[in-house]
C-alpha cells in the first residue's frame, strides 16, 4: 500500500470517528442542526437583516449611511494595506537567513556558527508569530496602542510575518543550487551570491505570497476590529450589540465589496509579477 493511499484511508477513518463522536455526544449541539426552533430563529434573523417589518427605513437604502460606513471601509482597507506593507518590510531581510540551505552552505556559501544561530532564531520567530492568532495579537497590542487601525494592522502584520516568512524561506530551500554554486565558484562572496542569484529567483514568489496574504488580511480585519482595532469590524460589533440589524447588513455589503475588489486587484498584480498579465 502506498503512502498516499494509506493517508487517504486514515483521513476517512478519522473523519468517520470524528463525526461519530460529534453525533453521539449529548452536549455537542448536533441536534440543533435539525431543530425547527434553530431554523425559525435563523429565518427571523435573516428577515431582520433585510429590514422586513422594520419600523424604520433599512440602513442600506440610506445614502448618508453608505457615506458614513464608506469612511470606515476606507479605514479597513488602509489597515489591510498597512498590515501587508509591515509584513513585507519585516520578512524581506529575514527570509533568506531563515532558509536552511543558506545557513548551512548548501547553496555554495560558507557555513558559519553565527549563520546557524541566526537561522534557528528566525525560524523560531516565524513559528511563534504565526502560532498566535490575529485576534490574540490584537487583544495584546491594543493595551499599549490607542484603539484604531494601527493596532489592528500591527496585529495582522505580526501574525502574517510568520506565515509569509515561512513560505518564502521554503521557496529558497527548494531552489536549484546550480546557479548559486556557479556564481560562488566564480569568486562571488556570500552577499553577492545572495543578491545576484538567490534573491532574484525568490523575489517573485515572495511578492506572490504577500498578495495572497493580503486577500486573507482583508477578510480578517473584521476579527481584529471586534476588539476595538478600528474599521468596519468595530462598527460591526457595535451594530450587533445594539441590534441594528440593517446596519449589520450594510456592513456586510461593504465587506463583500472590499473582498471582491482586493481579490481582483491582487489577481491582476500576481499576473504582472509572474509575467502572465
Amino acid at each position: 500500500m502506498t503512502f498516499a493511499r494509506a493517508s487517504l484511508y486514515g483521513f476517512v477513518v478519522l473523519a468517520l470517528v470524528s463525526w461519530g463522536y460529534i453525533l453521539a455526544a449529548t452536549d455537542s449541539g448536533a441536534a440543533d442542526l435539525v431543530s425547527a426552533k434553530t431554523w425559525s430563529n435563523a429565518g427571523n434573523f435573516s428577515r431582520q437583516l433585510i429590514g422586513v417589518d422594520s419600523p424604520t427605513r433599512p440602513a442600506y437604502l440610506e445614502v448618508d449611511r453608505w457615506l458614513v460606513t464608506g469612511r470606515l471601509a476606507l479605514d479597513t482597507l488602509a489597515m489591510s494595506v498597512l498590515a501587508i506593507v509591515l509584513t513585507g518590510v519585516a520578512v524581506l531581510p529575514t527570509f533568506l537567513p531563515g532558509a536552511r540551505n543558506v545557513s548551512n552552505g548548501d547553496l555554495g556559501g560558507a557555513p558559519s556558527r553565527l549563520g546557524t544561530l541566526f537561522y534557528h532564531g528566525v525560524r523560531l520567530a516565524f513559528t511563534l508569530t504565526r502560532a498566535v492568532p490575529e485576534l490574540v495579537w490584537a487583544m495584546v497590542i491594543v493595551f499599549f496602542l490607542s484603539p484604531g487601525i494601527l493596532p489592528g494592522a500591527v496585529a495582522l502584520a505580526v501574525h502574517n510575518y510568520g506565515v509569509v516568512g515561512r513560505l518564502s524561506a521554503e521557496v529558497v530551500e527548494n531552489l536549484e543550487p546550480g546557479p548559486a554554486r556557479a556564481l560562488r565558484s566564480a569568486g562571488a562572496s556570500n552577499i553577492q551570491m545572495l543578491i545576484y542569484s538567490i534573491f532574484p529567483q525568490a523575489l517573485p514568489h515572495f511578492i506572490t505570497y504577500l498578495l495572497y496574504r493580503w486577500e486573507v488580511i482583508i477578510r480578517t480585519t473584521v476579527v481584529v476590529g471586534l476588539v476595538s482595532a478600528g474599521g468596519l469590524g468595530r462598527e460591526f460589533r457595535l451594530s450587533l450589540s445594539f441590534f441594528h440589524y440593517t446596519d449589520l447588513a450594510l456592513l456586510i455589503m461593504w465587506y463583500l465589496i472590499l473582498v471582491i475588489a482586493v481579490d481582483l486587484l491582487s489577481a491582476w498584480l500576481r499576473r504582472l509579477v509572474t509575467g502572465r498579465g
